[in-house]
């Protein structure tokens, strides 16, 4: 199979819709694949780990529903011809459809995941991968939503277009548990029901760079500071204080969300051990920030 042929088998994907209902089960389902093959993970994956992972993306980012049902395109992908499924045999199915349940893909713990041939396409051809990423993406959500997905289901894009790098998607749950849930600037901490909203895992040594995915390499940070911060509109001292540049200025705003934090230590993590490590600060200082310093 082709690039050319595996893209259109992405963008041919079918996805339920009525009456302008949302049901973004496949594209996450199709994202959460990709970065597990650009992982160098194994192809195939037990449905037991996809219904806790899917199902904690379907929460975060599908709509609200009394129920989730990651077992839907778990085994409806199938259809699109890019997703394959083992140990099928003598599974009971759904009332009404043709779909087993989901009792049954635990009991016999199937296991999903893509041909061999799309696979290993995707392991290894980073620019195919990226366009479909972004093909996905934004056929099916807004472009805010776009950086935390891609958080979500650990895959990172590289400055350069034709680059799509693999990042652990545990990194931003360690770096936000490390610091409270809450931005270690300004304190943001907005939940729509249990889930946080606009408070990210930001990279102080960017991952493009080489930066690991650990918490002394990471800030919980609101998206605005965390936009500020990649952008070298501040950094921070060896104190872990912020550093606020002598180029930046504004009016509405400047004052309240970025001088207001000049000279101020940002909130600490909560052990030591999580404290930023210096090489990664001295390393944004040096790159990154658009020094010098405001007095």
């Amino acid at each position: 199979m082709t690039p050319t042929e595996i893209k259109k088998k992405f963008d041919a994907i079918t996805v339920w819709t009525r009456g302008g209902e949302r049901a973004p089960h496949k594209p996450l389902l199709a994202l959460y694949a990709i970065g597990r093959a650009l992982r160098g993970e194994p192809r195939m994956v037990e449905y037991a780990q996809v219904d806790r992972d899917i199902g904690r993306l379907l929460v975060e980012f599908g709509p609200r529903r009394q129920s989730y049902h990651p077992e839907y395109p778990f085994w409806r992908l199938q259809n699109d011809r890019l997703w394959e499924l083992n140990q099928t045999e003598g599974l009971s199915v759904r009332r009404g459809n043709t779909d087993a349940k989901k009792s049954e893909l635990l009991e016999h713990n199937v296991q999903g995941g893509f041909p061999p041939e799309v696979f290993e396409e995707l392991s290894r051809n980073k620019t195919l991968a990226r366009q479909i990423v972004q093909d996905l993406l934004d056929a099916n959500f807004p472009e805010t939503l776009h950086g935390d997905i891609l958080d979500a289901v650990g895959i990172d894009f590289g400055v350069d277009a034709r680059v799509v790098v693999a990042r652990d998607p545990e990194f931003r749950e360690r770096v936000l548990r490390a610091y409270e849930y809450s931005c270690a600037v300004c304190g943001f901490d907005v939940r729509l029901g249990n889930i946080l909203v606009a408070v990210e895992a930001a990279h102080i040594k960017w991952h493009q760079a080489g930066g690991p995915d650990e918490e002394r390499n990471g800030l919980a940070l609101c998206s605005l500071h965390h936009k500020l911060f990649d952008r070298g509109v501040f950094t921070l001292s060896e104190a872990m204080s912020v550093i606020v540049s002598e180029s930046a200025n504004g009016t509405r705003g400047f004052q309240e969300w970025v001088v207001a934090y000049h000279g101020k230590e940002i909130r600490p993590p909560q052990r030591p051990n999580y404290y930023p490590h210096e090489d990664s600060i001295s390393w944004h200082v040096r790159e990154v920030f658009q020094g010098p310093g405001r007095y």
